[in-house]
């Protein structure tokens, strides 16, 4: 997008607007946007550039900035949750019809959703026919960073970003976080060679186990912020790949993953807030509960749950083999509804992204796509000594269990609301369901539902 307004030839003036959707992110999301909106303004100023930071409805605000301007039209990167494709749809038009230049460009994606479809024309519902048919194709070279942005000759009056106050729901835990965040581009760029460079040769094997430092890329971060681009990742995977680090082909399948879960919403919407699977709608998951809260605030008992759950609390991120049994807990062990999980994952990640948070919950939960056997129980503990063995991950997030806990067991203590009144001096609290019994009252549920199973792939999701 960027390179094609430097080829038009005229001034530019970057410009992001506030707008309901992004004022209603969670607290997490929230405050890494402004961090990264931060970071942003600074590389732009660096180039002789401005971004301008405006408040308020969308179409309302470009309307009045190309007024004040005189600008010919505007341009951006596609987005495509359902909130997203509207407003878009609506600016567009509306900016047509006044006779100026509205264009969205793709970006945030390898492929654009409408453009994979099966043999019979319909969408992919399963994943690994979907990754034989995106994998195969050749995607085109990612575009070199642009070096000059012409800039006008006078600028419009901007907001102050700290007006915005991005980070006020954090409340004490921004500080906590703040030092896990890498932001803006060169960041995203130098984790990238980082990772390539070494680690991304055991990456299949190593990805699994959560208290291995550096076995996955983190690029998740800095992906949910546009701050890099999924070519840019491809084509790393693939020279990799071709060099003969046989886990690079991993490392691409898990970034086809999150073309899937795009592929999904993009098709079938109600995968945000509803059930996916026809017949789920009257699974009979329970609401908010008190144990549901005490797997929020990382207090179930059950370490492997708790340490994750301290994790995501703690940087704004979480390993993904912890993902899927913090997901299973919540919506098996104690079957609660997976829109609670979901929910409350948007308000603590700051990678969080729509379309894949909402597809991992209902994949774990059962009622999403690829959810074979959708009865599948992930027991913490069996999960725990099969890729936490020697307990790092767990001694590194829970300080109750350790004599000398380090400083980001207990990091978490400082990040968390007062009001929840916790130590790292309490003890540690018995598991508040036994898993035997928890697992038993899935099953019986699941068999209630009368579902028959789904397809039996999973390649590369467990």
């Amino acid at each position: 997008m960027l390179a094609a307004a430097v080829a038009s030839g005229r001034p530019l003036l970057p410009v992001f607007v506030l707008d309901a959707q992004a004022e209603a992110l969670g607290a997490a999301a929230k405050w890494r946007l402004g961090l990264g909106l931060a970071r942003f303004a600074e590389t732009l100023a660096a180039m002789g550039q401005r971004l301008i930071l405006r408040r308020g409805d969308a179409l309302a605000v470009l309307q009045g900035l190309v007024a004040e301007s005189g600008a010919a039209g505007v341009m951006w990167q596609r987005m495509y949750d359902p909130q997203a494709v509207a407003r878009d749809t609506a600016v567009k038009a509306a900016l047509k019809a006044k006779g100026l230049i509205a264009q969205s460009f793709a970006g945030a994606l390898l492929i654009e959703p409408w453009q994979v479809a099966t043999g019979q024309g319909g969408y992919y519902k399963v994943y690994s026919p979907f990754w034989k048919a995106v994998s195969v194709r050749g995607f085109a070279a990612p575009v070199p960073a642009v070096k000059v942005l012409p800039a006008p000759e006078s600028w419009p009056v901007s907001d102050d970003l700290r007006d915005w106050q991005m980070g006020a729901a954090m409340r004490r835990g921004a500080a906590v976080c703040l030092p896990h965040q890498r932001v803006g581009e060169a960041a995203a760029l130098a984790r990238l060679d980082d990772f390539i460079g070494i680690a991304v040769g055991r990456y299949r094997a190593a990805r699994d186990f959560p208290g291995m430092i550096g076995a996955t890329s983190g690029l998740s971060e800095n992906l949910a912020w546009g701050e890099i681009g999924p070519r840019t990742i491809w084509a790393a995977g693939q020279r990799a790949l071709h060099q003969g680090d046989l886990g690079a082909e991993q490392f691409c399948k898990e970034l086809v993953w999150r073309e899937f879960a795009y592929h999904l919403m993009h098709h079938a919407p109600h995968i945000l807030t509803q059930s996916w699977r026809a017949g789920w709608q009257d699974f009979p998951w329970r609401g908010d509960n008190p144990q549901a809260e005490a797997w929020r605030r990382g207090m179930t008992g059950e370490p492997f749950v708790d340490a994750a759950m301290r994790e995501m609390y703690v940087t704004g991120r979480m390993h993904n083999r912890a993902r899927m049994v913090v997901a299973s807990y919540l919506t098996k062990h104690l079957l609660t509804d997976w829109r609670l999980g979901q929910a409350w994952f948007a308000d603590c990640l700051t990678d969080w992204d729509e379309a894949a948070n909402a597809m991992g919950w209902q994949w774990v939960a059962g009622s999403g796509p690829d959810a074979a056997p959708y009865f599948r129980v992930f027991n913490p503990a069996g999960q725990a000594e099969k890729f936490d063995s020697d307990g790092a991950y767990r001694r590194r997030w829970i300080a109750e269990k350790s004599v000398k806990p380090g400083p980001e067991a207990q990091s978490y203590f400082a990040a968390v609301p007062k009001r929840w009144n916790l130590a790292s001096t309490q003890t540690y609290p018995e598991p508040i369901v036994a898993l035997a019994d928890g697992r038993a009252r899935a099953l019986a549920a699941y068999a209630a539902l009368g579902q028959a199973a789904g397809p039996a792939e999973q390649e590369g999701r467990e």
